[in-house]
């Protein structure tokens, strides 16, 4: 009997995972076959029309989308913004927060705390006058102005993060490997960081999706030469707002890239998450 209640158990978490599965499937599905429409059976249906008209569907409107020198441009240039921002902030985060878990030096915790008090002071408030800046520095609307932005944003939160997971290695084993003669960087490279993998992939998802999707500070810093594809695809429905066969496309290529990067690290994902509700 409670083997039989049991297997009823599992089997209502499955179709309940399942369902919820497709949920969050449905939407990505219904926007890879509108991209595969023409704009004309856009309008005279939904996507689910594919089902029982599957020669609706092609690879036209991406021909379209490579051929468009815009929206091309604009992935090149989100490329350009999220892969340097998500590797400066991992990089710099993971040497602060081995520095401040584990390194002595004078006023370490009231450095840490004001580094701590930045998470948070609002992205807002920071656009003028980091415009100003940027203007007086010539960065403004260019791409590594929008990096070094979302470069100076994102610290606080990976700093703190990092800290507090390395803070919780095993206080003996970095000790036995300065008594083994380890350097700090020896010991930071070939020790913390292989322990501290899952919090890094976890902090590289993060980085990278919030700076991926961002049209706020993009809006703002990039010019038309170096803006992202979040405002380039805004740009397009304010100014071809019947231009589906293109923004299709384009809102389809913006989704799917964040989506193969999360399960390309889900793995070690789940297992920061996982390390993280034990320690």
């Amino acid at each position: 009997m409670n083997a039989l209640r049991r297997g009823l158990g599992n089997g209502l978490v499955q179709a309940f995972l399942v369902i919820v599965g497709l949920v969050w499937v449905t939407p990505l599905a219904g926007l890879f076959l509108s991209s595969m429409r023409s704009a004309q059976d856009t309008a005279e249906g939904g996507w689910w029309t594919v089902l029982t008209r599957p020669g609706q569907l092609s690879f036209d409107n991406y021909s379209a989308l490579l051929g468009n020198a815009g929206m091309t441009r604009a992935f090149w240039n989100t490329v350009l913004i999220s892969v340097p921002a998500t590797v400066l902030v991992v990089v710099i985060a993971a040497l602060a927060g081995y520095a401040f878990a584990w390194l002595e030096f004078p006023f370490r915790d009231t450095i840490f705390l004001v580094v701590v008090a930045l998470l948070v002071v609002p992205v807002q408030i920071g656009l003028l006058p980091v415009a100003k800046l940027f203007g007086a520095l010539g960065l403004f609307g260019t791409i590594p102005g929008v990096v070094l932005f979302h470069v100076s944003y994102g610290l606080p939160f990976a700093i703190f993060l990092l800290r507090n997971y390395f803070a919780e290695m095993p206080k003996e084993m970095l000790e036995a490997a300065r008594m083994d003669g380890g350097s700090e960087w020896r010991i930071f490279t070939q020790l913390v960081l292989p322990v501290g993998r899952p919090a890094l992939a976890s902090l590289a998802i993060f980085q990278f999706l919030w700076v991926w999707n961002d049209m706020l500070v993009a809006l703002l810093f990039a010019d038309s030469s170096s803006q992202p594809l979040t405002v380039e695809l805004q740009s397009q429905i304010r100014q071809f707002g019947s231009n589906i066969d293109v923004l299709a496309p384009g809102a389809f290529l913006s989704l799917i890239v964040p989506v193969m990067v999360f399960f390309a690290f889900q793995r070690h994902f789940v297992q920061g998450v996982m390390a993280g509700s034990v320690k």
